[in-house]
C-alpha cells in the first residue's frame, strides 16, 4: 500500500513538473526571441536547450569570461552550447576593474550581474533579440540575492522563476532531455567563496580555484573552498565528511592546501550548502 501510494505521490509530481515545462515553452514562444546568460551551468544550459527548441536561431548563447569563472566551467559551457546547436556569443569581462566589486561589498553581486546584463542587452540589441534571460529559479528566490535588482532594473526575463520551476524539477526534466548536466553540481563564481570586506584579488581566486581542483580530483562530488585570510574552510556534502579520516586523501589536501598558501585548512561540520557566506550577514541584517 505505502509503495503505491508513494508511487502516485511520484506519478503527480511528475506530471505537475511536466505542466510547469509546457507552461515554460509557451512563456519563450511568446518571447519570440531570447538571449540567454549562459555559465554552462544546470539552470542556464536547461533554459537555452527549451529556448533554442522552442524558438531555434532566435536563441542564442551568450558566456563572459572572467577572473572569476573556472576555464573548466568555460569549456564546459563551450561544449553544452555546440552539443544544443545554439550561436554561442563570447565577451570578455573582468569585474575585479569595477571597484565596489572587489572590495567585495556586501552589493557585490549587484555590481557583477549590472556589468554582464548591460553587455548582454547591448549584445541582444546587435543580434535583434527581443529579450534578455538569467537561469535564477524559484529557489534562488529564498536567498540575498541582490544580482536579482540588477536583472529587475535592466529588464532581465527569469523564465525559470516564471514557470515556477525549482532546482529538482530542473534536474528532471534536464535528465529527461537528455542532458548531461542534470547531476552537474551546482557552482557560483569564485567570488562567492569570500566574506564580504575580504577583497578580492586574481591571485586570491587562483588560490581558491587551484583547491578546488584538488578536491575535484579526490572525488569529492560537491565542495567549496571558502576564503578566510591564511584559513581554508572545506565545505562538502555531509555523506562525504567521512572520507576526511582517510589519511591519504587528508594529507593530499594538507600538502596542497598549504603549497597555495594556506597557513590552517578546517572541516565545515555543517557541510556544504548554498549561500554560506550569507549566513552571518542575513542575521546582522534582520
Amino acid at each position: 500500500m505505502k509503495k503505491n501510494k508513494s508511487y502516485r505521490t511520484y506519478k503527480t509530481y511528475k506530471s505537475f513538473t511536466q505542466e510547469k515545462f509546457e507552461h515554460l515553452k509557451t512563456i519563450l514562444k511568446d518571447m519570440g526571441s531570447v538571449l540567454v546568460a549562459f555559465s554552462g551551468g544546470v539552470d542556464s544550459t536547461f533554459l537555452l536547450k527549451a529556448a533554442f527548441d522552442v524558438v531555434g536561431d532566435k536563441a542564442a548563447a551568450l558566456t563572459a569570461t572572467s577572473p572569476t569563472y573556472p576555464d573548466r566551467e568555460f569549456q564546459d559551457a563551450l561544449m553544452l552550447a555546440k552539443e544544443i546547436g545554439a550561436r554561442h556569443i563570447i565577451v570578455e569581462s573582468n569585474e575585479l576593474l569595477i571597484p565596489s566589486f572587489a572590495d567585495n561589498t556586501d552589493k557585490r553581486c549587484f555590481y557583477c550581474k549590472s556589468e554582464l546584463f548591460e553587455i548582454c542587452k547591448e549584445k541582444a540589441k546587435e543580434s535583434g533579440l527581443a529579450w534578455v534571460a538569467d537561469g535564477s529559479n524559484v529557489d534562488d528566490l529564498g536567498d540575498y540575492r541582490p544580482g536579482r535588482d540588477a536583472a529587475k532594473n535592466l529588464g532581465v526575463r527569469s523564465p525559470l522563476v516564471e514557470a515556477g520551476l525549482s532546482k529538482p524539477e530542473i534536474r528532471q526534466m534536464s535528465k529527461a532531455l537528455g542532458l548531461e548536466t542534470w547531476k552537474k553540481p551546482s557552482f557560483a563564481c569564485l567570488s562567492s567563496r569570500f566574506p564580504y570586506g575580504t577583497k578580492i584579488t586574481e591571485e586570491r581566486l587562483d588560490r581558491v580555484e587551484k583547491c578546488e581542483e584538488i578536491l575535484r580530483n579526490l572525488g569529492f562530488s560537491q565542495f567549496r573552498v571558502r576564503y578566510h585570510n591564511d584559513i581554508a574552510r572545506i565545505e562538502t556534502p555531509p555523506d562525504e565528511i567521512n572520507r576526511f579520516s582517510d589519511e591519504t586523501v587528508r594529507e593530499a589536501i594538507v600538502h596542497g592546501f598549504k603549497k597555495q598558501g594556506f597557513t590552517y585548512i578546517t572541516l565545515d561540520l555543517q557541510g556544504y550548502r548554498t549561500g554560506s557566506m550569507n549566513e552571518g550577514f542575513v542575521k546582522q541584517k534582520a
